[in-house]
């Protein structure tokens, strides 16, 4: 045998042995003492009370969003869960400043009507009228049909009679994140009374697995059969179906409706709280500002005016028409940390394509008016363009004015870019204030010729018994650079006048007027008690 071989085969049994060597040590087990399966401790969930579940699955399961409902099941104590519920329904209050809380007593009146009127063998609550009804609210219309029978379809369902089972038909002119002149059909095909959704305006035939009977007017006519139904194509009714009745659009309502409504603007909610330092990498721009107007001796209106302009907006396109759209959420607090109200609401601008351009030029101005006792106040106010997801937030604190009323006082004074009497479509509207409407410039720029208008109320003048009318002298004075351009007194012609309150409404024309910066004051001097206030604005004259 060679050198090399012998060598070879020497590692080769050396190799054999390490191994063995090394099985025979791997397959000794270590020694260890037996462990008693009593003494290991136990990972249990602690179960959930039976009111909680009930909470869950049956209170609140219509309504209740996946986040919350993962977060409520992440609780771990009852104190928890009692807070968690506790907030759950003051998130959706509409008015908070109330101690009752209007959203929560309804919705528990839903549920007994629901069980009252819709039960079949089942909870009313458990039914799809049930389920609709409680998450949805009492529908504008019924159109009941409960013992079926015949029925003339109309021409968006083929035309032709057939017989029908029990039926009802639901409308809401509008549902959030669903849409708007909603109808929602309810069949009873078992006679029983526990009526389903129906996801085809078929499933009332009670004549559709006839041969030969309740046949459509296409069928009648040879050119379409009810295999077509099922097919969602019904020859001679294609042309004149609703859109919410083709099938993929009856199947998004019922997909919409099954949701649980959401919760108004709740993120902006969070960021007026301050519950994020970031809130965009391109946030949107706007202005905010305040202004009082004395209701009562203890109640003054603070009107809350949020401009931004339309060329920072995101426009997309919705019904061949170009649309921006934001959403607004406002909250007020007192000095004390109590809140004192919340507003929340959107601003639409549409426009042409052809128009598009000039809209984009213009701005987008909200207003929400509520009436606060004097005092001192903070309004956080956080405003998202819908289109973009751009979000702006602003803070900002203010003294509502305790109005003396011995004492000679005015409101704020205001330079609107709108200003007029109203009409009856203004009732309930936006930027109505006594009998005027007055859209406010915060920005205080205008177009050369665009009427600059001028409102201001004056409270508690003195009235000359002589003339019966106010013992006030009241001077407009305009100045461009320091130089007094105007100085032109009050005539009184066309004011109003309710109580001690009177109402100062003047259109400013600038066709004349150079382009520049001005500054207008108005200077009030009561006749009777010598008493005399001065405010005063600014505003610019642009091409």
């Amino acid at each position: 045998m060679s050198e090399k071989k012998y060598i070879r085969k020497l590692l080769l049994a050396s190799s054999l042995v390490a191994t063995l060597t090394s099985v025979g040590l791997a397959q000794k087990p270590e020694k260890t003492p037996p462990v008693d399966p009593n003494d290991k401790v136990r990972n249990v969930k602690p179960e959930l009370k039976q009111v909680y579940k009930d909470w869950l699955k049956k209170d609140v399961a219509y309504i209740i969003t996946d986040e919350e409902k993962k977060a409520f099941n992440a609780l771990k104590t009852d104190e928890e869960r009692e807070n968690f519920i506790e907030n759950f329904w003051r998130r959706r209050d509409p008015n908070p400043d109330t101690e009752e809380n209007e959203f929560r007593e309804e919705y528990y009146e839903r549920i007994a009507y629901a069980n009252e009127h819709f039960a079949s063998g089942i909870p009313g609550w458990m039914t799809d009228r049930g389920r609709i009804y409680i998450t949805w609210g009492k529908p504008d219309s019924i159109e009941a049909h409960p013992s079926g029978g015949a029925y003339d379809r109309p021409s968006y369902e083929g035309g032709g009679s057939t017989t029908t089972y029990p039926f009802e038909t639901w409308f809401y002119r509008h549902l959030d994140n669903v849409g708007d002149g909603i109808e929602i059909e309810f069949v009873d095909p078992t006679g029983t009374g526990e009526y389903r959704i129906a996801r085809s305006p078929y499933e009332k035939d009670a004549l559709m697995t006839v041969p030969g009977a309740g046949l459509t007017t296409a069928e009648e006519l040879g050119i379409s059969n009810k295999a077509d139904r099922i097919a969602g194509s019904i020859q001679g009714a294609s042309n004149y179906q609703r859109e919410q009745d083709t099938p993929f659009r009856r199947l998004e309502i019922i997909n919409n409706l099954s949701r649980p409504p959401q919760v108004k603007y709740s993120d902006l909610a969070d960021l007026a709280g301050g519950n994020s330092g970031v809130i965009d990498n391109n946030p949107l721009e706007f202005q905010l500002d305040v202004a009082f107007f004395r209701q009562s001796d203890d109640r003054v209106i603070t009107a809350f005016t949020v401009q931004a302009n339309n060329k920072d907006l995101s426009f997309e396109t919705v019904g061949n028409l170009p649309t921006a759209k934001m959403n607004i959420y406002g909250r007020i607090m007192a000095v004390s940390g109590k809140r004192s109200g919340i507003f929340e609401d959107s601003v639409t601008t549409n426009a042409t394509v052809e128009e598009l351009a000039e809209a984009k030029d213009k701005k987008s101005v909200y207003q929400k008016a509520v009436a606060l006792a004097p005092g001192t106040y903070k309004v956080d106010v956080v405003v998202r363009d819908v289109t973009s997801g751009n979000k702006g937030v602003k803070s900002i604190g203010f003294n509502v004015p305790k109005y003396d009323e011995k004492k000679l006082d005015t409101s704020t004074l205001i330079l609107a870019s709108k200003l007029r009497t109203t009409n009856e479509n203004d009732i309930g509207g936006m930027f109505v204030i006594g009998s005027a409407k007055v859209i406010p410039n915060l920005s205080g720029i205008y177009r050369k010729g665009q009427e600059v208008g001028i409102y201001m109320q004056v409270y508690n003048a003195g009235i000359d018994q002589t003339t019966l009318r106010p013992a006030v002298d009241v001077q407009y004075v305009l100045s461009k650079d320091g130089k007094e351009l105007l100085n032109q007194p009050e005539n009184w012609e066309g004011l109003s006048d309710s109580g001690q309150r009177l109402t100062l409404a003047r259109l400013l024309p600038t066709g004349a007027m150079p382009l520049g910066d001005y500054e207008l004051k108005i200077k009030i001097k009561d006749r009777v008690s010598g008493q005399l206030i001065e405010k005063a604005s600014k505003f610019t004259i642009t091409q």
